[in-house]
């Protein structure tokens, strides 16, 4: 059975918000001979963010599969696939921000970045678990999830203080 596994609302979320509270005033703000531009812009940067948050994984019984847009293949992001059985183990390391990254380490010494940020991420971790054998305890999400709502939150913040100000 395929399932499919998109990306976390609240990182989609985070992200679109972010964007909108940053480029909003943009268009307002330009000069009239640019205003034209400016929303051309806008709304093409909009769909850009919208489509590479659009990435997903899917697993069935042999194999794992991560998919990214085409702007996403455009902007370097890759396919992959890989069958369970050529998972050799799932290896940690250590980000910058004290968190962990995982990866899928194949018997070709080949390494997939595990997705983390993935609605349904327990039920993920259960397929993974259940097709490789290998333990899936420590793995969790990269972020906690309340600083992608937090700066959703705050980005919605943004926008409304843009919209008082530009409506007095």
């Amino acid at each position: 059975m395929i399932e499919k596994f998109k990306t976390l609302f609240f990182v989609k979320s985070s992200l679109v918000t972010l964007y909108l509270a940053l480029t909003i005033p943009i268009p307002f703000v330009s000069i009239d001979i640019l205003k034209i531009p400016s929303i051309i812009t806008f709304v093409l940067g909009l769909y850009l963010i919208i489509n590479i948050t659009s990435d997903y994984v899917e697993t069935c019984d042999e194999k794992i599969s991560y998919k990214t847009s085409f702007i996403s293949k455009i902007l370097g992001k890759k396919n992959w696939e890989i069958s369970w059985k050529d998972i050799k183990l799932i290896k940690s390391l250590p980000t910058s921000q004290g968190s962990k990254v995982y990866y899928f380490n194949t018997y070709k010494s080949d390494n997939f970045l595990v997705p983390q940020r993935l609605e349904n991420f327990e039920r993920f971790l259960l397929i993974v678990s259940s097709n490789t054998g290998i333990s899936i305890d420590e793995i969790s999400y990269i972020s906690p999830l309340w600083t992608y709502k937090l700066l959703t939150f705050l980005s919605v913040l943004m926008i409304v203080g843009e919209l008082f100000a530009f409506l007095n």
